[in-house]
């Protein structure tokens, strides 16, 4: 070989080395070398229409270079793609069950038609991690109150991109999947009770005019042990004891019919998960519990974890309130990471507390009570016109716009227009001692109250839409305490005055979220009464093709 070309070969391999050290990822010199692939994947990136997912970013990684050129990769896809199914999501939706099919085709059919699929393979796979990290439905399609916008992308699209070339799609999906434990153990849940509905039916328990309770000896109370059986309470149900005693034998676990201790603890446990009185006696309420289908419980967790999605992630470690509303409970989580729960009361489905996020600005202390234009036309002035004592009963003050008192005698209360109601501070103001503020365009706030035995109730949905907590002035205290500030609460309350609004140094988040189906303390996931009936129109949502 002569100098020249020698030459020739060296500089022919210098470029070639250039050439494929902008090659990204793991792409082979294969994959780069087709030039019109390439074009024809760039028209067609000209030509779609991709403002909703990030295609361009993801071939602009590639160098512009197909993603989805061997069947191996297409089949990675389609059956991550499936495995969607445990997060409550429709595989169909991202076109699991054709990917492979139309691969093949576009094979035969030229470079446009290999580029077309390339790209809808790509907006498959980022519809599904969009719909996994955010929700696959617009909150606001089914909220009509939501104001908290939709989360941008937390994903690494990079990593995106290096997983589809090490044909890894279970881990680009765990770049997009919710981090939390409860959503895991949603999860899990919603594979345990799909197991459940495919075992066949369970007899259900009839009803009765008497309730089952323990001690009890009834035939029922086998169908119990079997319901019981069928929702995972174990040990509960062997073999039929009248084939022991033909042989002289007792039965294992005694009798079968008798309502005995190790039934009733399992009653228990499932009252305590449907949000139940933990009585261990089964009457109505906890009959329609135990005789739900188990195809029921799948749909409330794949419309709960689309709720999950729907949160977006929760940094444990930073203070925040969140009010679960279906669950009637309130968790505080403190800067020092110990968690205070109370139970609240909330709205009842003629007034529904609404989802908010915000963050809490402010106390009120000895708040008066100006009464809401709804509640004053709905409940209190049909009162006033039968009772014109009313208003002194109930220390109510008459005002007008521009808060001067009137005198009430002089007020139309057929037609009093243009007048509020305040009730002054004191033991008997709804609002209590104390009340807890957050902005938001709902006027709502967490409150005490001095109907204190409304919180021993298992449904509490009786409010006209904001929140009463139990214990609101220990919570009153650890917020002044964790914000920093110097006042104590007790003191402020027995300082006197009325409507004093102490601010936070530090505001805190709060939410106030909707979920039917929620793990508790334990993991246990809880089902709850859909007290707003949400969750039909958000399953539909869910169910329909995108």
């Amino acid at each position: 070989m002569n100098e020249m070309q020698s030459l020739r070969q060296w500089a022919i391999g210098a470029a070639l080395g250039l050439a494929l050290s902008h090659i990204p990822f793991g792409l082979t010199p294969a994959y780069a070398a087709s030039e019109p692939l390439k074009q024809a994947l760039i028209q067609r990136l000209a030509a779609e229409d991709q403002a909703s997912l990030p295609i361009r970013e993801f071939y602009q990684l590639r160098n512009e270079q197909l993603a989805w050129r061997e069947a191996s990769s297409v089949e990675a896809l389609a059956n991550a793609l499936n495995l969607l199914e445990s997060d409550g999501l429709t595989p169909s939706d991202y076109r699991a069950d054709r990917l492979l099919s139309a691969f093949q085709s576009s094979q035969n059919a030229g470079e446009s038609a290999q580029a077309a699929f390339d790209i809808q393979a790509t907006s498959s796979l980022l519809l599904a991690l969009d719909h996994l990290e955010r929700g696959k439905v617009n909150p606001r399609d089914v909220e009509p109150n939501w104001d908290v916008p939709r989360p941008e992308r937390r994903y690494s699209l990079a990593r995106v991109a290096q997983a589809v070339d090490d044909q890894a799609l279970e881990r680009a999906f765990e770049l997009a999947r919710p981090a939390s434990s409860e959503y895991q153990q949603l999860r899990e849940a919603l594979s345990r009770y799909r197991q459940m509905a495919t075992l066949g039916s369970t007899p259900y328990l009839p009803s009765r005019e008497d309730s089952l309770r323990p001690g009890d000896r009834d035939d029922d109370v086998i169908l119990l042990r079997q319901r019981l059986a069928m929702w995972g309470e174990d040990g509960l149900v062997s073999a039929d004891s009248s084939a022991y005693l033909m042989i002289g034998v007792q039965a294992p676990g005694g009798d079968r019919r008798t309502f005995d201790t190790e039934l009733e603890m399992a009653v228990k446990r499932f009252q305590r998960r449907h949000q139940l009185t933990a009585d261990g006696v089964v009457g109505d309420r906890t009959r329609l519990a135990l005789n739900a289908p188990a195809a029921s419980r799948v749909d409330q967790l794949r419309v709960n974890l689309e709720r999950a999605r729907w949160i977006g992630p929760q940094q444990s470690s930073e203070p925040r309130v969140w009010v679960d509303i279906a669950g009637y409970q309130l968790h505080y989580i403190r800067p020092n990471g110990q968690q205070w729960n109370a139970r609240v009361v909330v709205g009842s489905p003629r007034r529904e507390t609404p989802i908010i996020h915000s963050s809490i600005s402010h106390l009120t202390i000895n708040p008066s009570w100006t009464i809401p234009p709804t509640i004053l036309r709905e409940d209190v002035l049909p009162r006033i016109r039968q009772n014109t004592d009313y208003l002194a009963q109930h220390n109510m003050q008459v005002i007008n716009m521009s808060g001067a008192q009137l005198d009430p005698a002089e007020v139309d209360w057929q037609r009093p227009g243009g007048v509020m109601l305040r009730q002054v501070a004191g033991s008997s103001n709804p609002l209590g001692r104390v009340v807890v503020r957050f902005p938001n365009n709902d006027m709502i706030y967490l409150h005490d109250t001095p109907a204190q035995g409304l919180f021993q109730r298992d449904q509490r949905a009786l409010s006209s839409g904001c929140v009463r907590v139990e214990g609101v002035r220990e919570f009153a205290q650890m917020l002044l305490q964790d914000s920093g500030s110097r006042y104590q609460l007790s003191t402020l309350i027995n300082s006197g005055g009325s409507d004093r609004n102490v601010n936070l140094p530090q505001r805190i988040p709060v939410a106030l979220h909707y979920l039917t189906a929620w793990p508790n303390a334990q993991g246990e996931v809880e089902f709850r009464t859909d007290i707003y009936r949400r969750d039909a129109s958000l399953l539909a949502a869910l169910q329909r093709s995108v």
